[in-house]
């Protein structure tokens, strides 16, 4: 009878997920998706506590991604709640744009450290609860490298999947590791964005229509990328696959981002130079 007991006290186990940027966008969606569908409890990362949602099943803790002590922090928390993580979905991230020859490099290093760097710092200091887990990284389809006046956002995206499709092959604790490339999803990201970039959108000399067309490009994503709900369902479902793939994207236009990669560099930038001077016009 008791080892009956343990084998249905086992199976009503709730599984521990950790979601990184949970407080608007995608990972807001994740967070309340997870958190509803009652086998999971989920462990939600917060940079601005105003922006916290109280909601079943769900245990917030503080992180910033741009200062190593309180990733730290944040992992030690997680480890005194527990010693299983079964996911880890790392989501949080920004956007630096402009021309490169005029974005400062101190922005540079900002795009890296809160899209690259902290992900992989958060995930070292849990890799001995993620054992036999799963780490999700929401990547994009500007990870393909396609898109001029986000190179800062491409290329951080880019090393992400890099740097962990490597830890997928190197480690030895069977952690896989699954990368979502997204194309358009309508979130905050897009607004912060232009907030985040102002400067350099509003005066940037050679560069005024690019940046005109930029700004406005980024708000309209803020309505007519893909549904952040259907997004949210889609990662959940990636992450519950028996045998996922190492990678997936999300949307038609990530779709053809991908197919477009399979070119050589030469007709990428024809293609996309072109592109890029029609909407511009």
């Amino acid at each position: 009878m008791y080892g009956v007991f343990c084998l249905c006290n086992n199976t009503f186990m709730k599984k521990n997920i950790i979601i990184t940027g949970s407080t608007s966008g995608i990972g807001k969606e994740l967070v309340r998706i997870f958190a509803k569908d009652g086998s999971y409890h989920v462990f939600a990362g917060y940079r601005n506590k105003d922006l916290i949602e109280r909601i079943d099943n769900v245990e917030y803790f503080y992180i910033d991604m741009k200062i190593s002590d309180s990733i730290k922090e944040a992992a030690n928390f997680i480890k005194s709640n527990t010693d299983k993580i079964d996911i880890l979905i790392n989501v949080a991230g920004c956007v630096v744009a402009g021309p490169i020859e005029k974005i400062p490099t101190d922005k540079l290093r900002e795009q890296f450290e809160v899209n690259t760097f902290s992900h992989i710092e958060f995930t070292q200091n849990l890799v001995e609860v993620l054992e036999n887990g799963r780490i999700i990284n929401i990547s994009s389809m500007a990870s393909f490298g396609h898109f001029p006046f986000i190179s800062p956002y491409c290329a951080s995206k880019r090393a992400l999947d890099i740097f962990f499709n490597a830890f997928a092959l190197e480690n030895y604790k069977n952690i896989k590791v699954i990368s979502v490339k997204p194309g358009v999803i309508a979130t905050p990201i897009w607004k912060k964005s232009v907030e985040t970039n102002e400067k350099l959108l509003n005066d940037c000399a050679d560069y005024e229509k690019e940046m005109c067309f930029m700004k406005k490009n980024a708000l309209s994503n803020t309505d007519k990328g893909l549904d952040v709900l259907k997004a949210a369902k889609m990662i959940k479902l990636i992450s519950e696959k028996k045998n996922p793939k190492a990678s997936y994207t999300l949307g038609k236009d990530a779709a053809f981002a991908r197919i477009l990669s399979l070119f050589s560099q030469d007709v990428i930038n024809k293609l996309v130079s072109i592109g890029l001077k029609s909407r511009i016009k």
